[in-house]
């Protein structure tokens, strides 16, 4: 990435001045808001993730579920393990490919989904208006999928 001259005496080296920063302070934070209804549910951030793209579909191939995670295989594993103990989704092999492992929505799982709306009513006091967080997600969907 090509870093262009900001200000004559812009400091790369203070915080304040980082773009990661406040993305990942962003991300803590507003993934804490979801904490006490995830806390209730008995599941992690992560896995709602998980949820949430199987709730679009019911079955994913693992590869599918990474790449829309943006996840490695080896990272999803262990989540998805945990998921299926806690009786949420069902790993098989693919009948078509062996080598391929199916993640499906248990009835717990499907059942979750009706949590949604309560897990997106933490998010009602971020300080931004709508159009300010609908432009907001667009500025990082652009940042994602250029950096991809």
């Amino acid at each position: 990435m090509k870093v262009k001259k900001l200000k004559e005496n812009y400091d790369f080296y203070k915080l304040e001045n980082q773009l990661c920063f406040p993305l990942y302070a962003a991300s803590r934070l507003v993934t804490r808001c979801y904490q006490p209804v995830l806390d209730e549910l008995g599941i992690t951030y992560p896995q709602y993730l998980v949820l949430m793209v199987l709730w679009e579909s019911d079955e994913v191939n693992l590869s599918l579920l990474a790449d829309k995670l943006m996840l490695q295989s080896n990272t999803l594993t262990p989540l998805l393990k945990r998921m299926q103990e806690l009786g949420l989704v069902d790993r098989v092999r693919s009948q078509k490919d062996e080598r391929s492992i199916v993640i499906s929505l248990t009835e717990k799982g499907r059942n979750l989904k009706q949590e949604v709306p309560r897990l997106q009513a933490q998010l009602t006091d971020l300080g931004i208006t709508l159009d300010e967080a609908m432009q907001l997600k667009g500025l990082l969907s652009k940042i994602i999928n250029h950096a991809e």
